[in-house]
């Protein structure tokens, strides 16, 4: 079993706002031009049509033509026609590619925001929806609606910090909250042209597979909060981060399979991402949970244990227990 190891005390604030927190890991794209909003209504998965203007920014994804996920973005309005794109940092550069690629003969400019120039922000209070938002014009902003208690999304100019008087916290405390929720965010966790947008959380509408998705109604794999647990340790009940544990989650490897602890069947999911003793799979929900999957025998039964085995250079093989655990506000039928 893995040898545990504790993890930095500011960690143990992720359920203690309130508190803001500088986003590293995402950078910003900026679409200027009359032609902007009319771009983005046919690449983006959320409606800007004239008759619904949007006033405040939101969560969306660009898909390829498959109906792949190809980056997962908040979108935020600017000032005569213009746009800000939120992306994984990682992918800013293709993404302005991406774009320059198909606007064509579309009248506006794209451009990678520098990193001084702007900055992303979350932020968490006591319930409260006052923020830094519409306290200065080059301030923009939005709620975080991938799922509850995700607060708000800030882009401020320069170094500027959001106008509250509360502690700034490091980013693992960003992700600590996020895995909680079983909110995948950036590539290496929404796997370019591999995901499909109804396996996580947002708004998506679209192209052919994505319609086709939508309206069966059928969803059989989805991204959610796991627990990592040793294998001579009880199955956990409750979705617990725990600080003072380790079970090597960061070293893992992205996409490693999970499967059955001492019994035989095909592969439950994938690991995706962690820290500490908490991450996110996407998990086969009629394997690894007792939700209801329409067209689907549910094999699932209490007491079923899954595990990740892997291979760590030098040291053999590793193995961890896995327990995925359905949000509350999830629905339970699919």
């Amino acid at each position: 079993m893995k040898t545990l190891r504790a993890l930095p005390k500011p960690l143990k604030l992720y359920n203690r706002p309130p508190y803001i927190c500088r986003i590293t890991t995402r950078r910003l794209v900026s679409l200027r031009g009359p032609d902007a909003t009319h771009f983005l209504q046919g690449v983006i998965t959320a409606n800007l049509a004239p008759s619904t203007p949007r006033i405040t920014g939101f969560y969306a994804a660009f898909l390829n033509a498959k109906g792949r996920l190809v980056n997962d973005v908040f979108i935020y309005p600017g000032v005569e026609g213009a746009w800000l794109i939120e992306v994984d940092a990682k992918e800013a550069d293709k993404l302005v590619k991406h774009i320059r690629r198909y606007k064509l003969r579309a009248k506006f400019d794209v451009r990678l925001v520098e990193e001084g120039e702007k900055g992303v922000w979350a932020e968490y209070s006591f319930g409260s929806n006052a923020s830094s938002e519409g306290k200065g014009n080059d301030n923009v902003g939005c709620e975080d609606a991938r799922a509850p208690g995700m607060g708000r999304r800030i882009i401020l100019p320069g170094g500027r910090k959001p106008e509250e008087d509360v502690e700034e916290v490091g980013e693992e405390v960003y992700r600590v909250r996020r895995y909680l929720r079983g909110i995948a965010e950036g590539q290496d966790e929404l796997i370019r042209e591999s995901a499909l947008p109804q396996e996580s959380n947002g708004c998506y509408v679209g192209q052919e597979l994505t319609i086709r998705t939508h309206h069966t109604g059928v969803v059989r794999k989805r991204i959610l909060p796991v627990m990592l647990y040793g294998v001579n340790e009880p199955i956990p009940t409750t979705l617990e981060y725990d600080p003072s544990k380790d079970y090597g989650s960061q070293g893992i490897p992205p996409e490693t399979s999970i499967g059955r602890f001492e019994k035989r069947g095909r592969s439950a999911g994938k690991w995706l991402a962690g820290i500490g003793n908490i991450g996110l799979g996407l998990c086969r929900l009629e394997t690894m949970t007792d939700m209801i999957i329409q067209g689907e025998a549910g094999g699932y039964k209490e007491g079923d244990e899954f595990k990740l085995e892997w291979e760590l250079e030098g040291k053999g093989t590793e193995i961890v227990k896995v327990k995925a655990f359905v949000p509350p506000w999830h629905p339970t039928n699919q």
